[in-house]
């Protein structure tokens, strides 16, 4: 038998294009990478992956009748994490619009984004800098993942961690060695024997 620490997950999370030098598409996909600061195409083709099952997922439950059972429990359950996570509305409650949705919709979700609209970082790719070296915390929870689907209810508990010298946490190196410069000048001595080593 295999043991447990060995088990890995050898699932499909993304899906390559079938043509790669489509220069629509091509074109398309840099505009969206540079657009929402994303590091490959990759993370771009990831999205694309769980926005099709969804979409799949939901037109399935369109071919059954709407008064079988499966239809309205996991119609009702996709339709209410698709509201959770910020991508429909109170008021879109038909799986037609779950057909609708966009990449956008969800490159509008993550973490790296709603950390740069909030105005926590100067630039898209400053958030992600920020969000990887757990500068930010959703909730009390520090999350270094950029890609993280935040939830309508946490969106508002997206905040500096408070180790971090953005959120009064410990200042950082460069501040740090200033105010001893800062000090050691102001007691007499001369910072030059620092600043040589």
């Amino acid at each position: 038998m295999v043991h447990v620490s060995f088990y890995r997950n050898y699932g499909k999370t993304f899906k390559k294009p079938r043509r790669p030098y489509e220069k629509e598409r091509l074109d398309a996909e840099l505009k969206l990478v540079g657009e929402y600061g994303l590091r490959c195409k990759r993370e771009l083709w990831r999205v694309q992956y769980v926005l099709s099952r969804i979409r799949n997922n939901a037109r399935m439950l369109l071919t059954l009748d709407e008064k079988n059972p499966r239809r309205i429990f996991e119609g009702e359950a996709l339709l209410r994490r698709m509201n959770r996570y910020g991508l429909l509305d109170e008021s879109q409650n038909k799986l037609d619009y779950v057909l609708a949705l966009t990449v956008e919709n969800f490159l509008e979700r993550r973490l790296q984004t709603l950390v740069f609209k909030s105005g926590m970082a100067k630039s898209i790719h400053h958030a992600r800098v920020l969000i990887r070296q757990r500068h930010i915390r959703v909730g009390r929870q520090v999350v270094n993942i950029p890609s993280f689907l935040v939830r309508v209810d946490s969106q508002k508990h997206i905040d500096f961690s408070l180790t971090s010298p953005f959120g009064g946490g410990r200042p950082g190196r460069v501040k740090r060695k200033n105010q001893r410069a800062a000090a050691k000048k102001a007691t007499g001595g001369d910072g030059d024997e620092e600043d040589e080593d």
